[in-house]
């Protein structure tokens, strides 16, 4: 399941204008269930590669993220603050495969 990390939220689908700091998702069309997943907190961790970046992933680091957007045609499950994912994952690589729960 590929995440980004090219979400950069001035307004989001779930809270408009109000900033809701750096440890930030937006969810995909698979996830996104009309607006019923904005708030939610996840433990995300990468998995893998899906491109030819080898070792994308930090080992084994997590991070926890709330949904505060939306994401139509990102893709995978979500999209990542850059924050978010230079935690888990060497930002060059750009998509990664995810664990989220």
């Amino acid at each position: 399941m590929p995440g980004e990390s090219t979400l950069n939220i001035t307004a989001s689908a779930c809270y408009g204008n109000t900033p809701e700091g750096v440890w930030i998702a937006a969810a995909s069309d698979v996830l996104w269930n009309n607006g019923a997943i904005c708030g939610k907190t996840f433990k995300v961790k990468c998995t893998g590669p899906t491109n030819p970046v080898p070792h994308p992933c930090n080992d084994g680091k997590t991070v926890t993220v709330k949904i505060v957007d939306h994401c139509p045609g990102c893709g995978g499950t979500s999209d990542l603050s850059k924050e978010a994912f230079a935690t888990i994952a060497n930002p060059v690589a750009g998509v990664i495969k995810i664990e989220y729960w």
